[in-house]
């Protein structure tokens, strides 16, 4: 929604004071059209091989065990093995969990690394911190989402959004910390669009993406007479830089409510029935095929919240014992959802010849202790988990790294979250030795120094 707020004051960058003239719902928080934000290609440093790339994020938040689910010790002592068996795939020497039987099916086109760990507590939101950004939220330094990194970086390719969370950004965590889904210290302007709705209810639309004719001609014409207000009121402001940045940001943003492009590619009734039933009529599932549309239409990344927070809902978070959820509610709720929305995402990727130029990870904040616990259920356990790959660039088929008997610890090849976030950037064409405009102006690595990819899966 827009509005002018008629007594706030703000100080841009050229010390010149204006009026705060402009919200368009979550569109103000996006930050189209910022010049930098446009060129961004042109003044980083990116492979043109790889400029077409995209990346999708699936955040299984809650955390999978990996015991349970990608990384089974069927030799070890039932408290640490749990109830399940491994199966075989149709790639040669990975065995997965019987839980995620479509995951078999398509195994020749995932890698796993089966030794990621993390420093930071066993605390939900302080891995979500970590692997969406790279970095521990420390020193009150905000580190961007990969996803706004890469739309900073990179630039849109279209009248969408460079960054898209699906279908919002993270809730509680418990721990009382930033979430890793926003800007960070880029800012505001490079917080993902977040489409605050669940595409798998009937009459699913965007608000923010409504045609203009939906919103009315008299907001129509105060949108309009934007120009003329600000020219009425602070001719100087309108004469710098940051005015002219705002007025492209302006622009991008009414471009993206009145896009045709933008309301098909949100559009999931164009997909036949048989399509949507193939993913799953639920949310995780309708947001893996809107994923699919959001990178087809030309949006650079898109990040999947499997779940929206670890309270009042079943999710990965298996302590065994309510409010949170058992082993039993993985096996029957939460994997076969799981197992049928990103199965279908994969092949539908593969079959339409996009799976080269999308990647698709799939990360967690930590994973779950070794033995089961007393409830039947497992706890928080950073020291070892599961992260998986598709596409991209990256070749199906592999397990990189491995934990040790129990899966306590990595045994062979540690991988910390740098190298998962800059596995990322090198799939999207990033060089890796980059800066990005850090806090007070200081220039920021794009990884930690020392980090690379993670070669072997390429």
């Amino acid at each position: 929604m827009l509005t002018f707020l008629g007594d706030g004051l703000a100080q841009t960058c050229n010390g010149v004071n204006r009026r705060d003239f402009l919200q368009v719902g979550t569109l103000g928080a996006i930050g189209f059209g910022l010049p930098e934000y446009l060129a961004a290609a042109e003044s980083h440093k990116v492979d043109p091989t790889k400029s077409n790339r995209s990346a999708i994020m699936i955040f299984n938040l809650g955390a999978p065990s990996q015991l349970d689910t990608f990384d089974m010790k069927p030799d070890a002592p039932l408290e640490v093995r749990g109830p399940f068996s491994p199966i075989p795939t149709n790639a040669p020497g990975m065995m997965l969990s019987e839980i995620l039987p479509k995951h078999a099916q398509i195994a020749d086109k995932i890698s796993l690394v089966r030794s990621c760990f993390h420093r930071g507590a066993a605390v939900h939101d302080a891995g979500w911190q970590i692997m969406q950004t790279g970095r521990q939220f420390q020193g009150g330094v905000n580190t961007p989402h990969a996803g706004s990194v890469a739309g900073y970086m990179l630039g849109r390719k279209s009248d969408l959004p460079p960054h898209v969370v699906l279908p919002e950004t993270m809730g509680r965590g418990g721990g009382n910390l930033p979430n890793g889904q926003a800007g960070g210290f880029l800012g505001k302007a490079h917080d993902p669009f977040a489409l605050m709705a669940d595409p798998s209810q009937p009459n699913f639309k965007v608000p923010d993406l409504l045609p203009p004719e939906s919103l009315g001609s008299v907001r129509i014409d105060r949108r309009r007479r934007m120009r003329e207000l600000v020219d009425q009121s602070v001719a100087k402001f309108e004469s710098s830089e940051s005015a002219k940045m705002m007025d492209e940001h302006f622009a991008s943003a009414y471009r993206l409510m009145t896009s045709t492009q933008a309301r098909e590619a949100f559009d999931l009734s164009a997909e036949p029935q048989a399509v949507r039933e193939r993913y799953g009529m639920n949310r995780f599932g309708q947001c893996c095929l809107l994923a699919r549309r959001l990178v087809e239409a030309g949006v650079r990344f898109v990040t999947i919240n499997t779940f929206l927070t670890v309270f009042d809902e079943i999710t990965w978070d298996i302590h065994g014992s309510k409010p949170f959820t058992s082993i039993e509610g993985m096996k029957n709720i939460v994997a076969p959802m799981y197992d049928q929305g990103y199965s279908a995402l994969i092949e539908d990727l593969a079959q339409r010849g996009m799976l080269g130029d999308t990647l698709v990870c799939n990360l967690a904040e930590f994973g779950r202790t070794p033995k089961v616990n007393p409830a039947g259920g497992r706890d928080h356990w950073p020291g070892c988990f599961t992260v998986g790959f598709a596409g991209g660039g990256v070749q199906g088929g592999r397990v990189v790294g491995a934990s040790d008997p129990i899966g306590a610890v990595p045994a062979d090849r540690p991988t910390e979250p740098p190298e998962v976030i800059a596995t990322i950037f090198h799939a999207l064409g990033l060089s890796l030795d980059q800066h990005l405009p850090g806090p007070a102006g200081r220039p920021f690595p794009l990884v930690d120094i020392g980090f690379r990819e993670i070669q072997e899966l390429f």
